[in-house]
C-alpha cells in the first residue's frame, strides 16, 4: 500500500470516529505471551481494527524473531485484539508513520526517509510489506493465524505470508479491495497460490468479502468454528502440533515453502510487486494520489 498518505487522511479502519488522538504510548502495538510450548502474538490497536502501521510491522518482527529463538515455543499463533484480526496497512489513522525512518531488517534498501516519489514507495515497501513477510515465512516453526472479523488486504499478506495454517471464527471475512485504487493486489502477492486461479481473480476483480465458511472451501483456511471457539480450537491445534519433534517441523515446513517457491511463488510475487508500484505511480501522476483518490472511507462504502 501506498507511503504518500498523511496521517489525518481517511478515517480510522474500525469505522469509529477520528477524534485525531494518536495511539496511547502506554498500549504496545503488539502483545506476546507464552503458554507452555506455544507462544501468542497478538496485534494490538482494536481502536483502528489492528491496522499496520510501521510501529506495529517492527514490533511483529520482534515478536516473532523472540518466538524463533526461544526454544521452549514449538508452535506461534497471531491474532488479533478487539474485534477484528488486521483490517490492514494504516493508510488514516492517527498513528500512520510511514514518513517516519526505522531501522531496517528485511533488505538492504536504502532509508524511505527523504527520498521522492516512486523511489521512497519501492524503498519502504521493499522493506516493510513484501521484505517483511518473506522473512517471516522463513520462521522455522509452525505459525498458526487466529482470526475473526475482518482480515482484509495487508491482513491477508499476515494470514498467507507468515502462517502455515488458518483457523477461523464464523464473523471472519477476507478481502483484497485494493483494485478500486488501481492496483493489482496487496504486496505479498499470494492470491494463486492461496486459492484456485479463477477464484482469485473474482476475489480480486470484484473486491467483494469472502466469508470464512467459502474460504475453507477453496482451500484456503484449515478450520471453521463458531466465534466463541476460536481461541480453544487454535490452541488445541497448536497444542498438538507442538508434541511433533522440533527439527522435524522446521523441516517440514521448509520442503513446503519451497515446493510452493518452485511452482512460482518467490518470483511471481517479485513480477507483480513490480506492477504494484507500476500502479502507483500512474495514478501518482493522473489521479490525486498514489491511491487513485481512493481512501478507506471509500473502501468501506464499497462493502456496505
Amino acid at each position: 500500500m501506498p507511503d504518500d498518505r498523511r496521517p489525518d487522511d481517511g478515517s480510522p479502519d474500525d469505522g469509529s470516529p477520528d477524534d485525531g488522538s494518536p495511539d496511547d504510548p502506554d498500549d504496545a502495538p503488539v502483545l506476546y505471551e507464552r503458554r507452555g510450548p506455544v507462544a501468542y502474538v497478538t496485534m494490538n490497536r482494536p481502536r483502528y481494527r489492528n491496522a499496520q502501521n510501521s510501529a506495529m510491522t517492527y514490533a511483529l518482527d520482534d515478536a516473532f524473531y523472540r518466538a524463533a529463538e526461544d526454544p521452549e515455543v514449538r508452535v506461534v499463533v497471531l491474532a488479533g485484539a478487539g474485534e477484528h484480526f488486521s483490517a490492514g496497512h494504516d493508510i488514516g489513522t492517527p498513528g500512520r508513520d510511514a514518513h517516519l525512518p526505522f531501522e531496517r531488517r528485511a533488505g538492504l534498501w536504502w532509508d524511505h526517509t527523504g527520498r521522492p516519489g516512486a523511489e521512497s514507495r519501492f524503498a519502504r515497501e521493499s522493506e516493510v510489506y513484501l521484505g517483511m513477510c518473506r522473512r517471516w515465512r522463513d520462521l522455522p516453526k509452525p505459525v498458526i493465524a487466529s482470526v475473526h472479523g475482518a482480515c482484509v488486504a495487508g491482513g491477508l499478506m499476515l494470514a498467507w505470508g507468515v502462517c502455515d495454517l488458518i483457523v477461523a471464527s464464523e464473523d471472519a471475512f477476507f478481502a483484497d479491495p485494493v483494485v478500486r485504487m488501481g492496483i493489482p493486489g496487496v504486496e505479498y502477492f499470494a492470491h494463486p497460490w492461496a486459492m484456485p486461479p479463477r477464484i482469485a481473480k473474482e476475489f480480486l476483480y470484484t473486491g467483494d468479502r469472502m466469508p470464512a465458511r467459502r474460504a475453507y472451501e477453496v482451500g484456503m483456511v484449515n478450520r471453521v468454528v463458531e466465534a466463541a471457539e476460536l481461541g480453544a480450537e487454535t490452541e488445541r491445534l497448536a497444542l498438538r502440533i507442538a508434541g511433533m519433534p522440533a527439527f522435524g517441523l522446521a523441516l517440514t515446513k521448509r520442503a513446503v515453502n519451497q515446493a510452493e517457491d518452485l511452482q512460482g511463488l518467490h518470483t511471481g510475487m517479485d513480477s507483480v510487486f513490480g506492477l504494484h508500484h507500476l500502479a502507483h505511480a500512474h495514478n501518482a501522476e493522473t489521479a490525486a494520489d498514489s491511491l487513485g483518490g481512493v481512501n478507506m472511507a471509500a473502501l468501506k462504502e464499497a462493502n456496505t
